[in-house]
């Protein structure tokens, strides 16, 4: 196998143990018990943090590219988890709209897999992994900006059959 190869295989095999791995971690992740230092222990260092408005922070795990789940831990301003929720969902999806700023997008899905460019349409596309129906399907949501003024222009499902 070339070097290449092998490394590709083992990034796949490794994806396939992250939703094992998280679900482990997270099970020991209680709301009103669980401590920031215990989730970092946990689930390591999150890839982003948001500031809550109420003193508290969220953080974000993103298991983008390969993988179709974004966890956000929200914790209270005494470093506490106040809730865990998976939240590449259909319900989430249905809140982007027209007129919304990156930041509010990335605060519903996190960080998304691929960002592109085009600049003949004057869009930037934002695409998630998720889970398609059924598994035999890949499945992407994909959020359209106006490179103009920043905002959502639409949003939308792509479907790519699995080889």
């Amino acid at each position: 196998m070339k070097p290449r190869s092998f490394i590709a295989a083992a990034l796949a095999a490794l994806s396939t143990l992250l939703p094992g791995c998280d679900q482990a971690a997270l099970q020991d992740i209680r709301p009103g018990v669980t401590r920031a230092a215990e989730v970092q222990q946990r689930m390591g260092d999150p890839q982003y943090e948001f500031r809550n408005d109420d003193g508290g922070f969220t953080w974000e795990y993103s298991r983008q590219p390969s993988g179709v789940h974004c966890y956000m831990i929200r914790f209270g301003a005494d470093k506490i988890v106040q809730s865990v929720d998976q939240v590449l969902t259909e319900a989430n999806y249905a809140r982007i709209q027209p007129g919304m700023d990156g930041d509010a997008v990335r605060r519903i899905l996190g960080r998304p897999a691929r960002v592109e460019r085009f600049d003949n349409l004057r869009e930037e596309v934002w695409e998630w992994r998720i889970e398609g129906i059924p598994h035999n399907e890949e499945t992407y949501l994909n959020v359209f900006f106006d490179t103009g003024n920043g905002l959502v222009k639409k949003a939308g499902k792509r479907v790519a059959m699995r080889g």
